[in-house]
């Protein structure tokens, strides 16, 4: 029992960023926008991230720096897609490999700029990325140990999916958002500001991601920065829209699912009398995503299917 719980726990722990790259997706998807560069938005808040706590010290302006980052990052691309009409898979694409590269260049830039030759998070930070117990929850056979013994980052992925959930689906703007996803015409015929809620929710999408990667620097890496430490989530956390359904509620579930895939092979078994290669473990998360891929293409339906203009840019004057 106690293996079990260490490994829902850390399926947890590894579903974090995906929960935040996938909740910041959907905000980009229900906006009409297919960004694929969740990947370097992240990377980008990764080192937004990590640098500001490095050298400030302070947890709560590093989690600031790495949202207004991913936000930044997402403004260039709502520049490119929303005003400029660019095609949105190329202009995120880039921003992947642009935001990816960045990234990797500050952190080698920062290492070289070191005396000791590596950056590693000051004790503070360090100490506030423990694990809080929440009062009374914690407490809680199984589900206490899994979800209420956390860290802050992951505290604060769940609130922002419950209130990206409200947002979405009880408030009057996020109906508007809705509609503009699926028909930006008839959204701008009732006097919708078409534009404005694109841009607002590609960047408030952008800054989610950000913070995705900064766990990803700052917490996954113990404390210590590395080059390319998204390494891949941004791409899973794209899938996991589709399997969430364009749900920020079913995101938390899901991401804690693929964050399963991530860490089983840490919990697998030894004693089977066949080994497994630590390779097809690394190797499970993205077959996952693949046949998430194929069985959503298949079985389609109009309540399970992405926002008609997702993807499609919106020219007023065709309308």
């Amino acid at each position: 029992m106690t293996r079990l719980i260490s490994f829902l726990a850390h399926a947890v722990y590894m579903g974090t960023p995906l929960l935040f790259g996938t909740v910041g997706e959907i905000q980009n998807e229900k906006a009409g926008h297919l960004n694929l560069g969740v990947e370097g938005t992240m990377a980008m808040g990764a080192c937004a991230g990590f640098m500001v706590a490095y050298k400030t010290g302070s947890l709560w302006l590093s989690i600031l720096a790495a949202f207004l980052m991913g936000a930044l990052v997402s403004l260039i691309y709502a520049f490119l897609t929303i005003t400029m009409m660019a095609n949105q898979n190329v202009t995120g694409l880039t921003l992947t490999i642009f935001g990816t590269g960045l990234s990797n260049f500050i952190g080698e830039q920062m290492i070289s700029a070191s005396p000791t030759g590596n950056l590693k998070l000051p004790d503070g930070v360090m100490s506030s990325l423990k694990n809080i117990d929440i009062p009374l929850l914690s407490k809680i056979p199984v589900l206490g140990e899994v979800l209420f013994s956390q860290n802050i980052f992951t505290y604060l992925s769940i609130v922002i999916a419950v209130i990206m959930f409200i947002y979405l689906k009880k408030t009057k703007v996020g109906l508007n958002l809705r509609t503009i996803g699926e028909n930006p015409a008839v959204a701008d015929a009732v006097g919708i500001s078409v534009v404005k809620y694109k841009y607002i929710n590609v960047l408030i999408g952008g800054g989610i991601c950000g913070i995705g990667g900064a766990f990803c620097s700052m917490v996954i890496n113990g404390g210590v920065w590395m080059a390319n430490s998204v390494n891949g989530l941004g791409w899973i956390a794209v899938a996991l829209v589709i399997f969430a359904v364009w749900n920020p509620a079913r995101a938390i579930y899901g991401a804690y699912i693929f964050g399963a895939f991530m860490v089983l092979k840490y919990y697998f078994p030894k004693n089977l009398g066949f080994t497994v290669p630590e390779s097809f473990f690394d190797m499970l998360p993205y077959l996952v995503t693949a046949l998430v891929l194929i069985i959503t293409s298949v079985k389609k339906s109009r309540e399970r299917s992405q926002p008609q203009s997702c993807g499609i840019n919106y020219f007023r004057e065709e309308r």
